[in-house]
């Protein structure tokens, strides 16, 4: 598993979620004390996220980290 696949798959993964609970990426940036376009730039797989913001992130939705990762 490459780094590109791994990004791309969390992204997928945090949209997923985030549309889920009805929550745009603003509103998703907000809640995780992150910018939105951070958020924008991680669901599309540009973004390589730190732990901390991965555990923002969870935090923020609600879920474990490990649910946002993709394999």
């Amino acid at each position: 598993m490459d780094k590109e696949s791994v990004q791309i798959g969390f992204g997928k993964r945090l949209r997923k979620l985030r549309e889920e609970q009805n929550l745009t990426q603003e509103e998703l940036a907000y809640k995780a004390e992150l910018h939105f376009t951070y958020i924008g730039q991680a669901e599309r797989g540009l973004r390589n996220l730190t732990l901390h913001s991965i555990a923002k992130i969870a935090k923020a939705l609600r879920v474990k980290g490990g649910d946002l990762l993709p394999f």
